[in-house]
């Protein structure tokens, strides 16, 4: 499966509300197209998060307008079990790859 994360993704956000109206920013972690399901993914983590803090990533599929941006209303829950399992295997590859998250391997 081949995945591309794009560079235009860093520095970027997007407010999501939950069920009760509250308001959240998130910083996207980044983006990939699944050939195999023919959707785009998008990767979120709280924007409020400490260095040293645990985070947890939220996935959606998503829809783009024509120049490419995404918003919060063009999000998608993914609901199957091979979606989520195919979309871990990338994100695992993505935090493995210290070329792809940004990490610097060399201590």
């Amino acid at each position: 499966m081949a995945f591309e994360v794009s560079a235009e993704d860093q520095d970027r956000q997007l407010t999501l509300i939950d069920e009760d109206g509250n308001e959240e920013l998130f910083e996207v972690l980044f983006t990939f197209h699944s050939d195999n399901n023919d959707k785009s993914y998008i990767l979120l983590y709280p924007a409020a998060v400490e260095d040293d803090d645990e985070i947890e990533v939220q996935a959606f599929s998503y829809d783009a307008d024509e120049d490419g941006d995404v918003t919060s209303s063009d999000l998608h829950e993914i609901t199957s079990d091979a979606e989520w399992d195919m979309v871990q295997g990338v994100l695992n590859t993505f935090l493995e790859d210290d070329r792809l998250s940004g990490e610097d391997s060399a201590e």
